[in-house]
């Protein structure tokens, strides 16, 4: 009996789980590049329980785009992409990274990085602003850090530098800063990739192995955190758990593209992050192919 208790637990955990998964069409059906690829955007769309406040904002913006990548040898990617990067979106001309999302959603968004980056996108993820404080939650608080004292109305975040054990609302502001940072998009892009490594950490499967209702609360928190493209199943998202796992490692590569500027003004559209045009396409082959060495990557440009 408790055999039949030990095996019957995690597969029916499996079975509600994939049940739970949100669907979105995302993928462009473009020929698979070799390895693994996800895209996620953190959607701050208004009204989201827990998130964003109506403030009037119609529609969706992202401020969160991550490209993570596992190579068939090598080491897992995990790549900031600007979300004012300065890139070609097709039907629509030169524009903002972000603005691919507000005009056609999750599909365009896929089809603008696949040709900014070459590479195929196999699943995609979209983060609710909102459940990000509620996965927080679920696992019990994290540990952030960020050397600096903040008080930006903006986001929310009220911080004085250090570390500190902060719940959903204070991680989601944490993770939401952009003006008070002197780094801009690309030091908000390392606080969320901060914040993402910590929530990996509080659910190792020997934390959660014996813990059946913090099993549910995560899975109940996660599922209603994300959305996924028409092909993932439960198996997906494991997979995309290791790979942040493996990204965010010792042996992982974290970081942004190759930047030539974070205030290009090509006219039209303000002010852009331009990527370098030289060094960026050999970047994304490198991450393709593994050949990368683990550690940071990119930053702002020193001149």
């Amino acid at each position: 009996m408790v055999v039949v208790v030990l095996l019957a637990w995690p597969i029916g955990l499996l079975v509600w789980a994939n049940g739970m998964l949100q669907h979105t069409p995302a993928l462009s059906g473009a020929p698979g590049t070799p390895g693994t690829t996800y895209l996620l955007a953190g959607s701050d769309a208004r009204g989201d329980d827990g998130g964003v406040a109506e403030d009037g904002t119609e529609g969706q913006r992202t401020d969160t785009i991550l490209l993570l990548h596992a190579p068939a040898n090598g080491p897992t990617a995990m790549i900031s992409l600007p979300r004012d990067t300065f890139v070609e979106v097709p039907g629509h001309g030169p524009a903002k990274l972000n603005s691919a999302f507000a005009w056609g959603g999750a599909p365009l968004l896929v089809q603008t990085v696949e040709g900014l980056t070459g590479l195929t996108v196999d699943h995609y993820v979209e983060i609710g602003m909102g459940g990000v404080s509620h996965l927080v939650d679920a696992v019990g608080g994290v540990n952030l850090c960020y050397d600096g004292d903040v008080n930006d109305p903006d986001s929310g975040m009220v911080w004085t530098a250090g570390c500190h054990d902060v719940d959903g609302v204070t991680a989601l502001a944490f993770a939401r800063m952009r003006k008070a940072d002197p780094q801009g998009d690309v030091g908000r892009a390392l606080r969320q990739r901060q914040l993402i490594s910590a929530v990996m950490g509080r659910i190792s499967p020997g934390s959660l192995a014996l813990r059946p209702g913090a099993q549910v609360a995560l899975v109940d928190a996660g599922t209603g955190a994300l959305t996924f493209d028409e092909d993932a199943g439960v198996l997906d998202v494991a997979r995309l758990a290791l790979a942040f796992r493996a990204a965010n490692g010792a042996d992982g590569i974290t970081g942004t593209p190759p930047i030539a500027s974070m205030d290009h003004r090509p006219g039209g559209i303000g002010s852009t992050v331009l990527l370098d045009p030289e060094q960026t396409p050999g970047f994304f082959t490198a991450i393709r192919d593994g050949s990368l060495p683990p550690g940071q990557v990119g930053g702002v440009p020193t001149s």
